[in-house]
């Protein structure tokens, strides 16, 4: 693949697309973000705030740390600390720079303050609506498909901003249908490092701090810690637990940003985190490293591509397929070595169920990448799961296709359940 190639500049654009970075749990961020432009549009500090979701959104909002809120949850909590406190123009950063003084005065807002929640009534499965209303003026803010994507702003019922992507699946992006494993491999082996040295590097740095925050102090329930404590030192062991410490840290609201893949910074650190351990194991050169990572994160887009940004599919799975295929590709992985770690990966996890953003996460990360690396030394073994295994089939692209008709399709009625359990699930300290 040459670099004036299309498909070499496409596969650059969705790497570029792709690793942005965010601070907190991408969901409530984005609704922050969208209250932020409302007060913005509105040119003052609201007196109400009405939000509007879809159901995987709120499942997403609901028991997640925002950061930057003193340990606020929910989607009013996220609402409220954008009109506070935050700065739209940093988009999935909004929160980004809070002030201890600012972080008083969102949870005053709250208490004092109109915030209602209503669930959208359309079939968007990304959607989120803030108006915002004050001093005789309203403004609002419709966010659908993913989580930077204004597709409408109105003021006063007037219509000030309109996107063309409102009811375009590909929403101005690079199409991800050029995505497949043989060309993921290719990319990877023939990029100029210099064309990913930008977005890879902050991807190793930013995932790599949260990972050390995660491991060095209390976040959640601690998975990546209680991993090394119970398991050991090895890299196997080190490669779960700096992904899950990574979401620890995440999920319990730290303030260190993350570089997201496919709109998830769990996914972000699931694809990187172990292959990073992995190159330290194995002494890797910063040029195998950077190509390792960025095989990583292609094939989870690809993967997540077929499934959609949110379902009741945990994208853990696919991220931790992807670190595995990244940890092929930095023991001398080809083609065939890549591709059987995917099929072998995939056929032992598919059907963890999302269940929203919450500590549990950091423990579904931790058996999405032991997959990872299972499918990996089943290869190196000899072994593998075969066509007619399941959702098995003849070839490796063939298999995501069915796992993306799993994800999107069979498990819809399993994402209302799911949804509907949570929303009728009383908030407990103590789940015992």
């Amino acid at each position: 693949m040459k670099p004036d190639d299309k498909i070499y500049q496409d596969y650059l654009s969705i790497l570029q697309e792709e690793l942005i970075a965010a601070t907190g749990c991408t969901e409530p961020i984005a609704i922050a973000y969208a209250a932020a432009k409302a007060r913005e549009v509105l040119g003052a500090r609201p007196e109400s705030c009405m939000i509007k979701a879809s159901g995987n959104v709120i499942k997403n909002v609901k028991s997640v740390v925002v950061p930057n809120t003193n340990g606020l949850r929910g989607i009013p909590a996220a609402a409220a600390a954008g009109i506070v406190a935050g700065d739209a123009s940093r988009k999935l950063e909004v929160l980004g720079i809070v002030s201890a003084q600012d972080k008083t005065r969102i949870q005053n807002y709250l208490e004092t303050h109109p915030l209602t929640v209503e669930p959208a009534v359309n079939k968007s499965i990304f959607y989120i609506e803030v108006t915002v209303k004050g001093y005789g003026n309203e403004a609002t803010v419709m966010i659908q498909h993913y989580h930077t994507n204004i597709v409408c702003i109105t003021r006063n019922q007037a219509v000030i901003y309109q996107s063309h992507s409102e009811t375009d699946d590909k929403n101005g992006l690079t199409a991800r249908d050029c995505l497949n494993v043989r060309e993921i491999v290719d990319f990877c082996e023939s990029v100029r490092l210099e064309d990913i040295a930008s977005v890879i590097g902050r991807q190793i740095d930013y995932n790599s701090a949260i990972s050390a925050e995660g491991l060095e102090n209390t976040w959640g329930a601690n998975i990546g810690k209680v991993l090394l404590a119970a398991y050991g030192n090895d890299v196997r062991t080190r490669a779960r637990a700096a992904a899950a410490a990574g979401s620890d840290a995440r999920m319990g609201g730290c303030e260190k940003p993350v570089v997201i893949v496919s709109g998830s910074g769990n996914q972000g650190m699931a694809a990187s985190l172990p292959v990073i351990e992995y190159g330290k194991e194995l002494k890797s050169s910063r040029d195998k490293l950077y190509r390792a990572v960025a095989l990583s994160d292609l094939v989870t887009i690809h993967q997540k591509t077929g499934i959609g940004r949110l379902s009741a599919y945990c994208g853990a799975v696919s991220a931790g397929c992807g670190a595995g295929a990244g940890i092929a590709y930095l023991h001398g992985g080809d083609y065939d070595m890549i591709a059987h770690t995917i099929v072998n990966s995939v056929a032992i996890t598919s059907g963890i169920i999302c269940d929203g953003a919450k500590p549990s996460c950091a423990a579904k990360i931790s058996a999405a990448v032991d997959a990872g690396i299972l499918g990996f030394n089943m290869y190196k073994n000899d072994q593998q799961f075969i066509s007619g295994d399941g959702i098995v089939t003849k070839g490796v692209d063939n298999t995501i296709h069915n796992v993306g008709l799993l994800a999107k399709e069979g498990m819809r009625q399993t994402d209302q359940e799911i949804i509907k359990i949570m929303l009728n699930q009383p908030q407990t300290a103590n789940s015992k």
